[in-house]
């Protein structure tokens, strides 16, 4: 490998990493599904957050754009240094679409929420024989 490409490998690695207001980093704001066939049902993810203030963070709420996406999240208070989880299904059973989902995630100490993304295109495969 040349040392260009090891910079640029480097480089996306560090970038998909999002941090907030130096309270909040997020392991991803966007997670694509890629092509989904609605024959398979809900599909699933997960976002972490680390805590990276001097202290507790808190989840408040997590709201999304309809109730195709549900989401659940770490409840308790995330200790300086540690993760929490928000885990989002997407129900895959109105397509076929391309989508973009939003959420909006309230933490303690931030004024405007972060925004999450979940996306992809949902189709209808052919009935199985």
């Amino acid at each position: 490998m040349t040392i260009a490409a090891a910079l640029l490998l480097t480089a996306v690695g560090a970038s998909a990493q999002k941090d907030f207001g130096g309270i909040a980093r997020f392991d991803t704001t966007v997670h694509d599904f890629g092509k989904v066939d609605t024959r398979d049902g809900a599909v699933s993810c997960s976002f972490t957050v680390t805590n990276i203030s001097e202290e507790p963070l808190n989840i408040f709420a997590v709201t999304t754009t309809c109730s195709c996406t549900t989401s659940t999240w770490t409840r308790e208070s995330i200790a300086p240094g540690a993760e929490g989880k928000i885990e989002v299904t997407f129900t895959n059973d109105e397509g076929p679409y391309p989508f973009d989902k939003t959420l909006n995630v309230y933490l303690s100490d931030m004024e405007k929420p972060v925004v999450l993304h979940v996306k992809g295109v949902s189709y209808n495969g052919k009935k199985k024989k």
